[in-house]
């Protein structure tokens, strides 16, 4: 058997055509889950911060007085402790938030909404969390040229306060 027609058949064959193919596309399928992944993960910390942010408020809305414009005793600072205490965990204590998403700071403010209301202005409490956000995989994602610095984000929600 000569050289040329080992050759020859060689280059019909197309037993490990598949293979090949597959060796092609396998970095851009795991780049594609990998970002899934992040994605899904900085969603899913999003939304458990939006939730935690929000009872955070409902709660501060309970416990300040239903007059504290009226009596001036808007001051809302000393509730900020427990605030971020309710951003970050559940009712069983463990942590909402998924690895490499942390809670930097929880902080609140009311404010007198003016108007003709039975009981003067309107207190509004607002509580603002600023959240940091890393991924994980990373360093998966830079080898595609992603850029993967951590960024941080604020998320605030407001709501009237009822008292308790």
């Amino acid at each position: 058997m000569s050289c040329a027609h080992f050759l020859s058949g060689f280059a019909y064959r197309e037993d490990g055509g598949a293979l090949v193919e597959f060796g092609l596309l396998l970095p851009s399928l795991v780049l594609v889950l990998g970002m899934s992944v992040e994605g899904g993960r900085t969603f899913l910390g999003y939304q458990t911060t939006v939730s935690g942010l929000r009872d955070a408020t409902r709660y501060l809305s309970r416990v300040m007085q239903a007059d504290a414009c009226a009596a001036g005793t808007a001051d809302s600072a000393v509730w900020d402790a427990e605030l971020t205490q309710i951003v970050r965990t559940a009712q069983s204590g463990e942590s909402l938030l998924p690895s490499g998403i942390t809670v930097q700071s929880v902080t609140s403010q009311i404010t007198c909404a003016p108007g003709s209301y039975r009981q003067g202005p309107a207190p509004v409490a607002t509580v603002t969390a600023d959240l940091r956000i890393t991924f994980p995989f990373g360093g998966l994602l830079a080898l595609a040229g992603v850029d993967t610095a951590p960024f941080t984000t604020r998320i605030t929600d407001q709501t009237r306060i009822v008292g308790s």
